[in-house]
């Protein structure tokens, strides 16, 4: 399946905003699951864009604005072919020992509720228990997307039974690491099927099993991932993946947008549509 990708980010200050600086996580990597074709970044202000990778091999790209701005777009468009691979992905060429992706974060950290919950999927196998645990918050976790908040942490979105992806995705790692899994997090996009209009702007787990590497997970969707998965970065939670991330001295309260297109190249329609608004002070 070959996916195009539009992920624009609007920022606009209250005031003049100096030293602006954006960490970026939007740049996916080929692996047997994807192939990477064209991929672009625009800002529409001058500045220096500086290409790396993090400890968890994700590309990164830091955004420096070389003057102070009342606001800030920054567009990002490409093209993925996605393979089918059962959800395997295999290793990665790990920078990090397995133990790390074992640990709690304040976003992930397992309850007594959490435990209770995990202790239920026992299985015979790794395999058979990451299978179990997934069907299991995808029925136990309702999806609304007035729940939860960009900041909660898995303990509160089990607790409620509702959230969105990311909610889904930190439960699930936080079971997971419950069990002595290593886990991490993905963020990337999700071109559904049956269901176009949600083409874009998700979460998912990857589970690592002994012979095969790291297994995806999707709780929210019960399934794992497909051709209509494209994997952009991971980390320990949803912080540590993050798309975007930045700093900036002064600018008075600064209103967020974001808007990801997800479309199937073949077409000329854009079939998915995601606006996210935040007002931060």
């Amino acid at each position: 399946m070959r996916l195009a990708i539009d992920h624009v980010t609007r920022y606009r200050y209250e005031g003049l905003a100096g030293g602006i600086v954006q960490r970026l996580r939007l740049t996916p990597r080929s692996l047997d699951s994807q192939q990477v074709g064209d991929w672009r970044i625009d800002f529409d202000a001058d500045g220096r864009l500086i290409e790396s990778a993090d400890c968890h091999g994700n590309i990164v790209h830091m955004f420096y604005a070389e003057r102070p701005l009342t606001s800030l777009t920054l567009t990002v468009s490409g093209h993925v072919t996605t393979f089918d691979t059962a959800g395997v992905i295999g290793p990665t060429h790990e920078r990090l020992p397995l133990d790390v992706y074992r640990r709690q974060t304040a976003l992930t950290a397992c309850d007594g509720a959490i435990r209770a919950f995990a202790q239920g999927c026992r299985a015979e196998s790794p395999l058979a228990e990451a299978h179990r645990l997934m069907l299991a918050v995808h029925e136990r976790v309702t999806f609304d997307a007035g729940a939860t908040e960009a900041a909660t942490d898995a303990r509160t979105a089990f607790r409620l039974g509702r959230g969105v992806c990311q909610d889904l995705a930190q439960i699930f790692l936080a079971a997971a690491r419950c069990l002595g899994h290593p886990c991490r997090y993905v963020q990337g996009h999700y071109a559904a099927p049956d269901h176009p209009e949600q083409e874009a702007a998700h979460a998912w787990a990857e589970l690592w099993i002994p012979d095969l590497g790291w297994v995806t997970f999707d709780p929210t969707h019960g399934i794992s991932a497909g051709e209509g998965h494209v994997r952009v970065a991971v980390g320990l939670d949803s912080l540590d993946a993050a798309p975007v991330r930045g700093a900036r001295r002064g600018g008075g309260a600064e209103t967020l947008e974001v808007r990801v297109h997800g479309r199937h190249a073949v077409e000329s329609h854009v079939r998915g549509e995601q606006w996210q608004h935040q007002t931060q002070g």
